[in-house]
């Protein structure tokens, strides 16, 4: 896998409140997200339509720097994230061309 960038969510993102008090943990879809965006910069004129696979093993906490690897491939493209060196979530995409 190629490293293709990083990203973090700022603890003032506004889907954070109630989502858990006390201990915020980023919800996924924020994640994917931010994920879609990274690939998506290196794939122009391209979009996601499907989303095969997406396995979450570790929560990320607000402010923790997600580093995210693609495996080049086509139309469905793997990724993987990590925090610290632990692995918090992987998947893959399946791409279209953007209408």
């Amino acid at each position: 896998m190629q490293h293709v960038g990083r990203f973090c969510i700022a603890a003032d993102h506004p889907s954070l409140p109630g989502h858990f008090p006390g201990r915020p943990v980023v919800p996924g879809v924020v994640l994917l997200d931010a994920v879609f965006a990274l690939i998506l910069a290196q794939q122009p004129g391209r979009t996601v339509i499907g989303v095969p696979s997406v396995k979450f093993a570790l929560p990320v906490r607000p402010g923790q720097n997600v580093q995210v690897s693609c495996d080049e491939g086509g139309d469905r493209i793997a990724f993987a994230c990590t925090v610290e060196g632990q692995n918090v979530f992987r998947g893959s995409v399946t791409l279209g061309i953007r209408p």
